[in-house]
């Protein structure tokens, strides 16, 4: 079974991803949507050096559940900034030491930050140990490293890093 799902969690989320943009659960979408999740991660399995495995399934959905409210917070907060004035923004990048050391795991916390409208994730250091973020607006920088490190970098560790 390993062989042909080599990504079963995967596979599933394809699956329904499909079904979803297409809106329909048509027994020929059913299908194409089916061999699409089983193929394309058959495909690129060489492509994926480590197994992901998730340890904590439910602090995993409660990440995504904070990173959804955050995103829609920081839509409400950074359309106020660019309606009002300008001359307020105390924009700067932000060099944020990394505790986890798993790429996916640093993968996922740099594209949740870039998710999160305000920030963007620049770069990441050779060493993988440092984590550099454009913010739009951070009036006190050590604030918005001890939050990011909080809010996205502690869940991401607990779900991933003891793999």
């Amino acid at each position: 079974m390993k062989t042909l799902l080599p990504h079963p969690i995967l596979s599933l989320v394809l699956w329904l991803l499909w079904l979803l943009l297409n809106n329909t659960f048509a027994p020929g979408h059913m299908l194409l949507g089916a061999v699409l999740a089983i193929i394309l991660p058959f495909i690129t399995r060489s492509f994926w050096p480590e197994n992901i495995r998730i340890q904590h399934p439910l602090k995993l959905l409660k990440f995504i559940l904070i990173v959804l409210w955050d995103i829609l917070i920081a839509n409400i907060q950074v359309a106020r900034l660019i309606l009002g004035k300008n001359d307020s923004l105390k924009s700067t990048f932000i060099e944020i030491p990394l505790e986890i050391e798993q790429p996916i795991s640093i993968s996922l916390l740099a594209n949740t930050i870039s998710l999160t409208p305000g920030t963007v994730s620049c770069d990441v250091s050779e060493d993988k140990k440092t984590l550099i973020v454009h913010a739009l607006h951070s009036p006190n920088p050590e604030e918005t490293i001890s939050e990011i490190k909080q809010r996205y970098e502690q869940p991401l560790k607990k779900v991933f890093e003891s793999c």
